[in-house]
This record gives C-alpha cells, sequence and structure tokens, in this order.
C-alpha cells in the first residue's frame, strides 16, 4: 500500500500502524490539514494576495523540512506525533499556496516554498549519499 506509506520495511518507525496498514506521520498531518486549508480558503473567499504571504508560507514549511533533513542522519532523533506536528505545518503551507497556484498559477509564495526545500533537500540528499557510499 504504496500511496499510504512510501517509507521501505527499514523506515516503518516513521509510520502509525492500522492494523495491517502503515500510515506516515508526517502525510497524516500534512494532506488532511491541506485539503481542508484549500477548501477553507474557498468556502470564505480568502483573497488571493496577502502582505505575509511569503514569509508564512515558507516559514510553515521550514519545520517539517528541517526535520526531514535532520532525520536523513538521525533517523530516531524525533518522535511520530512531532512529524504529525510539522506535516500539519506543512499542510497549513502548502495549503495557502497551492489557493493561491489553483487561481494564479506559480505564485510567489509557491516558488519561494520550492526555493527553500530544494536548497535543504538537494545538498542533504548529497552529503547522504556520499554517506552511505563511503561505508
Amino acid at each position: 500500500m504504496f500511496w499510504l506509506s512510501h517509507h521501505p520495511p527499514d523506515e516503518l518507525d516513521r509510520c502509525y500502524r492500522l492494523g495491517a496498514v502503515h500510515v506516515c506521520a508526517r502525510c497524516l498531518g500534512t494532506y488532511p490539514v491541506m485539503f481542508a486549508a484549500i477548501v477553507a480558503q474557498v468556502a470564505l473567499r480568502f483573497p488571493l494576495e496577502h502582505p505575509l504571504d511569503v514569509p508564512l508560507c515558507v516559514a510553515l514549511v521550514l519545520p517539517a523540512t528541517i526535520d526531514w533533513a535532520l532525520g536523513r542522519f538521525d533517523p530516531h532523533r524525533f518522535s511520530n506525533a512531532w512529524r504529525t506536528l510539522t506535516g500539519i505545518f506543512l499542510g497549513l503551507g502548502l495549503g495557502r499556496s497551492l489557493f493561491i497556484h489553483l487561481q494564479r498559477p506559480m505564485p510567489t509564495a509557491l516558488v519561494a516554498q520550492g526555493l527553500v526545500v530544494t536548497g535543504i533537500a538537494l545538498p542533504v540528499i548529497f552529503i547522504a549519499y556520499r554517506q552511505k557510499r563511503r561505508r
């Protein structure tokens, strides 16, 4: 059931076990909140622009991104409850930027999120790969 848990067997400790199914802890916080945030903004007719969009959207994705980055080097650093909490923040940030994106493609908030996440992820992936090759 890849769609519920994208983790390989040696990383299933990053998931909640619901019967025979594993559900990624961070995704459990991210996706329901993201979809709820989009629906709420549509229902409440939120404005498409706010001066805090970029800093807030970037700030909301940082905890999950940093947690993921640290987890590449120390997998047991944080708990699943923490991963779910950072997923909630991630869902809020993505919910806002995607709400705007659905009406005005590639808003600054979404681009900024992508740049920040990529700027953190690429070096982490490269360093983790090099460390793994040395072993």
